[in-house]
């Protein structure tokens, strides 16, 4: 009996067996999951491992190459910004290329409404307007294209050191670039045979 008076019932639920039965099955789940995750883990380090050592010998292999080919490598690095600063600076000389050619518009514009009336002060304000106009305009178009300029000149000495650098040393580049590739393939197919044992099949 329980307290209010009512029959206690010591049946369970049929529902309750069928969630503990599902239950048990996640959880056997979770622990199978955990244990491949550690499985992975351990197998994750010891290609870190492996790695990190193969890594270490390449680099102790191709030190002196690449040590030597480093200049020319920065080089190139320093030639591209450069290159990257010639390019903005020819779009912001076409901008204000464009600019001046819109402001001279005017000015014709403005030229062309006042006709031979020299007394109408809304003419007179519009063509003053669109005169200075021209004048920034003119300003902002020369300085874009000293710099322009400028960035020609650095980008074709930045070329002319890369060219000077890779004949000078030629062969610390290409020794370095062909070792470095051939490393890279092999630690690429390295981890592609990890990958492949991982494969849930």
């Amino acid at each position: 009996m329980c307290e209010n008076g009512s029959e206690f019932n010591d049946t369970v639920d049929p529902r309750v067996h069928v969630e503990l039965e599902r239950l048990n099955n996640a959880t056997d789940e979770i622990n199978k999951l955990e244990v491949e995750l550690d499985e992975s883990r351990t197998a994750f380090r010891q290609l870190l491992c492996d790695s990190t050592a193969k890594v270490d010998a390449i680099r102790l292999k191709l030190g002196m190459c690449v040590e030597r080919a480093r200049p020319y490598y920065e080089a190139r690095f320093c030639a591209n910004e450069i290159f990257k600063q010639t390019q903005t600076a020819a779009m912001k000389f076409e901008r204000a290329n464009s600019a001046h050619s819109a402001a001279r518009e005017m000015v014709y514009l403005a030229e062309q409404g006042l006709g031979g009336r020299t007394l109408d002060p809304a003419w007179q304000e519009m063509l003053n307007h669109a005169t200075q106009r021209v004048n920034d305009a003119e300003r902002d178009r020369g300085i874009a294209e000293t710099e322009h300029r400028i960035a020609c000149v650095k980008h074709e000495a930045a070329n002319a050191k890369v060219q000077s650098l890779q004949k000078e040393l030629k062969r610390a580049i290409t020794k370095s670039s062909l070792s470095i590739r051939r490393s890279l393939m092999k630690m690429s197919n390295i981890l592609s045979q990890h990958e492949l044992m991982f494969l849930p099949y």
